[in-house]
């Protein structure tokens, strides 16, 4: 078995061997279909993994890449992580000129070497040697050789050879042998589209493309990794840090999980008990303890980054977080699940892939996945509610788009689940606007405007809670950047977690708002909401539009024009309704001397043909126009005589 994954291991290094000619290294030998649209060009790659045992994995990755421009660079990926369990045996690199003249050479020991994780992290047994190069000029080529073995077993590198968009590939293979006591499960994702050259023999599984161009990035495409190719990787059994597994699907993984990472870890103090079952005596709801709950947990621990035990996996003990009053999301979660737990309330730990891409747990693909924890408190009628643990100001059973909208894996004492977290819709994501404003004689404007928001919109704001006087103003100015000279008279925030709800009172002044013509001020009628934003001019759109947010915005304003003057014109009403929304605005005498402003723009989420981006393209410009019409009022005639 061994003797054949080297003489695999050896054709592959004499393929590497042979296209790493002096040509690889030459920007100027890219064929011209791979330079269309690429910030970079991966020339050739190749992963070679051999899977030992259970319990050790050897990787061999060789990768030779072409930056460019600056924007190329974040596809460059020269480094690599290790711990106590993951050794570096071999590194180095090769950085090329755009004629494929060697500028430097990059020892293992000139690498940079720093902890792995952010300085938010109390301590972490991680690091990272990476290429730190600074080019003089673009393009230049990096070849990029690392060899490392891996005590851990859980993650086995996916074939992924187009990390985003625009890349484009050269050559690209991935292969991994495995003894015959492993069963090796495959996931191929995006590949239809691919001329993905598959090879299978006992104990060998071997991939490989070539010749691929790069994908453009455009205005509301979908996350690169929702398209471009991937097969997924993973073994029946696998080692975390000495703790063996096997498993065949999520009810194995969850049970696994839940033994041998959670069960044991659930000890609170008898003294945090006594405290917590009087905190909730008077409280006769599940979910009512519930939030009695989070708020001790809120109001006792903070986040910080722990990533030492089992892979970054095993939580705390809840004693240690009680004690200590902080830990990471994997403590915090399992220390609120415990004081639920004392209580009666029941509560299940949740692994979740958090960030901004609602990407989702593979629900059909049993192996390590995800980056985060939240808590799920199920529910027999109606939606189940989510926490998010490290997060001292979020409400109860608020996630926001870190968590929102995906696909996570539940961990209970039968075994793991899949479910979908709480998608906030349309009119949920919701920002209410409300006020006057006042305009002088010589153009300057006076503005009083309550803000509310709720949902995704409440979301975006309620960390300014917390900014100083001095970065509030200067926020609230950046989101009013078509006014300018603003003063601020008041800036005021109330936030109601009972609600969920932002609440925003401004009170401010600019001068020259209106411009003057002659008798006449003209002046925008939207005075605080103005899009100006338009999709980006594409003729060759080649990806399907993705809205993943909706949203409603309401705007409802008194306006107040001088004694002396009188309304001349002001926009006519407009009604837009399409398969992307809508949008109404409405401008009304009130009296001689007040105008009411009302306007109403709901974007809808979806996924929509490529063919329908022109069209979504038009109904931003409609807005931006509309959002920008004037109104002209004119001096009286008896003003214009005194004049």
């Amino acid at each position: 078995m061994y003797k054949q994954h080297f003489v695999i291991l050896a054709l592959l290094m004499a393929v590497f061997s042979a296209l790493s000619q002096e040509h690889i290294y030459k920007s100027t030998s890219i064929p011209e279909t791979l330079k269309e649209n690429a910030n970079a060009v991966i020339r050739t790659q190749t992963v070679a993994i051999r899977l030992k045992s259970s319990r050790e994995m050897h990787i061999l990755n060789k990768r030779v890449v072409t930056v460019r421009n600056k924007k190329g660079e974040a596809h460059v990926n020269a480094f690599v992580y290790y711990d106590d369990n993951k050794s570096v045996l071999k590194l180095e690199a090769v950085i090329y000129d755009a004629f494929g003249k060697v500028i430097k050479k990059v020892k293992k020991k000139d690498f940079k070497d720093v902890s792995a994780v952010a300085g938010g992290t109390l301590y972490s047994d991680s690091r990272l040697k990476y290429l730190d190069y600074t080019p003089i000029a673009y393009p230049y080529t990096v070849a990029f050789s690392c060899e490392t073995t891996n005590k851990n077993t859980a993650f086995i590198p996916p074939f992924y050879p187009i990390d985003g968009y625009n890349l484009s590939v050269e050559q690209s293979s991935y292969s991994i042998t495995y003894p015959e006591t492993l069963k090796i499960r495959l996931k191929k994702k995006n590949v239809e589209h691919y001329n993905l050259e598959t090879f299978e023999e006992k104990q060998l599984y071997r991939f490989q493309i070539h010749d691929v161009a790069a994908i453009n990035t455009e205005a509301y495409s979908p996350e690169a990794a929702q398209i471009v190719p991937r097969v997924l990787v993973a073994s029946n059994k696998f080692t975390l840090e000495g703790v063996e597994a096997e498993v065949e699907d999520w009810t194995d993984f969850g049970k696994w999980m839940y033994r041998d990472l959670i069960a044991d870890t659930h000890d609170v103090p008898e003294s945090t008990v006594k405290t917590i079952k009087n905190l909730v005596k008077d409280e006769d709801s599940a979910i009512d303890k519930a939030k009695k709950v989070y708020q001790y947990v809120q109001n006792k621990v903070r986040y910080i980054s722990v990533q030492v035990g089992i892979g970054g996996w095993k939580p705390f003990n809840a004693s240690q977080v009680d004690k200590l009053g902080y830990g990471d999301c994997k403590a915090l979660t399992n220390y609120t699940m415990a004081l639920l737990n004392a209580v009666g309330v029941e509560s299940h730990y949740t692994i979740v892939y958090a960030n901004g891409s609602q990407r989702n747990i593979e629900k059909d693909f049993s192996a390590m996945q995800g980056n985060h924890a939240i808590l799920n408190i199920p529910q027999k009628e109606g939606e189940d509610i989510w926490l998010e643990c490290t997060s001292q100001k979020l409400p109860f059973g608020f996630i926001g788009d870190f968590t929102d909208d995906r696909d996570v894996l539940v961990i209970t004492p039968e075994g793991g689940k899949i479910k979908h977290t709480k998608q906030y819709k349309t009119k949920e994501n919701s920002q209410v606007q409300t006020g006057c404003y006042t305009l002088s004689s010589w153009g300057d404007i006076a503005v009083t405007l309550e803000v509310n928001s709720k949902g995704t919109a409440y979301d975006d704001k309620y960390y300014l809670e917390s900014y100083t006087p001095r970065d509030k103003d200067i926020a609230y100015k950046k989101r009013l950047h078509f006014i300018n000279t603003i003063d601020f008279q008041e800036l005021s925030i109330t936030n109601d977690k009972a609600a969920i709800t932002f609440k925003e009172v401004l009170k401010f002044t600019a001068k020259n708002y209106a411009k003057k013509a002659g008798s006449r001020l003209l002046f925008r009628a939207n005075a605080v909401n103005q899009n100006k934003y338009i999709p980006k001019h594409d003729n060759e759109r080649r990806l399907p539009v993705v809205v993943k947010r909706g949203y409603l915005q309401e705007d409802d304003f008194v306006i107040k024009i001088p004694e002396n003057y009188q309304v001349e014109s002001v926009p006519k009403a407009v009604h837009i309704e399409n398969k992307f929304g809508s949008y109404s605005m409405h401008i009304a005498q009130k009296n001689t001397l007040e105008l009411t402003y009302k306007r109403l723009f709901i974007l809808k989420d979806g996924v929509y043909p490529k063919e329908d981006y022109k069209a979504f393209r038009d109904f931003w410009k409609h807005i931006s126009k509309q959002d920008a019409a004037k109104i002209v009022i004119v001096k009286k005639t008896e003003e214009l005589k005194k004049d």
